[in-house]
């Protein structure tokens, strides 16, 4: 199989070494497993950064976000079975009867995922068929570059590649991947995850209808602007935060309800702050600032957008540091209440800013409170940068990205 053309349009020009030792790894894995499989296609999906608006997905608001050329990749061979077997490296394997997609709210597992998706494929009127799937991913788990959504992505592509002559599409197939995580894994998220993976690029959503978010690709190119994108895992624990992430939605939901909205998007920026005397009287003032963080940061990623898209990099700058500033004080998703001495992102954050020294900018990343944070490091400063993060949560732990062209992909499909 030659992958050099599609190793270098995934990965760069100097990664198709390194990304050609991974890929015949996977396929001598996958041969190894399942020797009785010799016709086998190949497959890529990736993570994600959020790059501009931090929790206004949920709100029905808009994002900047891009997948990036951390990801997972897969070989498979299709049968007519009636199951999907998947090993993914590291973990043990499963499979999933496809005569049988009901929901079982006991089970959030990767399995699950998988029943999800196809179910939702299935009850679109698509069609579903097994394949045999080993699969191997470099996006740490847990390090804020989303691999959940990339395994969403991952498996949503197969099957509407394989089965259904692409029918779906990248946005259908996001979708149907927010669905799987939401319902069948159980675990909340809005929709920007599986879309930025799914879509592949730098792109501006907006998800005023979230049935059609609007997508608009952004032409930007960091390295040419003279930045590196990193973002560092802090190593932070992400056990027992779920009610902090809970919380945000649930007390911006405070703020619409009382209005008389669903979501905050369609509450009246102007009415809300003529109101604030008289939410203080029945909602707690911190509901307050989420919602203040929120319509700001809603406005800052379409001006982030628009910035890159003029090639304005300085002000996407300014406007990447007001998000931060924005959700340390309003939003206050750097550390958990629960735990307040922990405070990595806190540290990690101050310390960037130390070695950045007023250039770049640097912002938590994703949903926070543990985890990631994201920095635009100019290209002199990222050894010094790097040497420091890795010094302070381990080697490896600061990681140069590269945004990638294209979301769920078959090679040389």
């Amino acid at each position: 199989m030659n992958l050099a053309k599609d190793l270098a349009f995934l990965y760069g020009e100097s990664a198709i070494s390194a990304q050609t030792a991974r890929y015949e790894n996977a396929i001598g894995k996958f041969t190894s497993l399942y020797p009785q499989r010799t016709d086998f296609r190949v497959f890529s999906a990736p993570g994600r950064t959020e790059i501009g608006g931090n929790h206004t997905d949920h709100q029905h608001g808009c994002v900047l976000a891009a997948a990036v050329d951390l990801d997972i990749i897969a070989v498979i061979a299709l049968h007519n079975e009636g199951v999907i077997r998947v090993k993914s490296e590291g973990y043990d394997p499963f499979e999933v009867d496809l005569s049988d997609l009901s929901l079982n709210s006991d089970d959030c597992s990767t399995a699950s995922i998988v029943r999800g998706v196809c179910f939702k494929f299935a009850e679109l009127g698509c069609n579903v068929g097994g394949f045999d799937m080993y699969c191997t991913s470099n996006i740490p788990s847990g390090g804020g570059i989303s691999s959940s959504a990339a395994f969403e992505t991952l498996i949503g592509t197969i099957i509407d590649i394989c089965y259904n002559e692409c029918k779906a599409g990248p946005v259908e197939i996001a979708k149907i991947g927010q669905f799987a995580e939401n319902v069948y894994f159980g675990k909340n998220s809005g929709l920007m995850d599986q879309t930025a993976s799914s879509v592949g690029s730098l792109v501006a959503i907006d998800f005023l209808d979230e049935s059609n978010p609007k997508i608009t690709k952004v032409d930007f190119d960091f390295e040419n602007a003279g930045y590196s994108l990193c973002i560092t895992d802090t190593k932070g624990s992400h056990a027992d935060l779920t009610p902090d992430y809970d919380a945000i939605p649930y007390e911006m939901k405070m703020i619409s309800d009382y209005f008389g909205k669903s979501y905050l998007r369609f509450v009246d920026e102007t009415e809300f702050y003529r109101e604030i005397p008289n939410l203080l009287k029945e909602i707690p003032e911190r509901s307050i600032l989420r919602a203040m963080h929120f319509f700001d940061d809603n406005k800052r990623a379409q001006r982030e957008a628009d910035a890159l898209a003029k090639g304005d990099i300085d002000t996407f700058l300014a406007l990447v540091s007001e998000s931060g500033y924005s959700s340390q004080n309003l939003l206050q998703n750097i550390y958990s209440t629960s735990k307040p001495t922990c405070q990595e992102l806190s540290l990690a954050i101050e310390l960037s800013k130390k070695v950045l020294n007023s250039r770049g900018a640097v912002r938590v990343h994703g949903g926070g409170f543990a985890g990631t944070i994201q920095a635009f490091v100019p290209f002199d400063l990222l050894a010094e940068y790097t040497k420091t993060m890795d010094s302070l949560f381990g080697e490896g732990a600061c990681m140069k990205l590269r945004i990638r062209p294209v979301g769920g992909y078959e090679i040389n499909g």
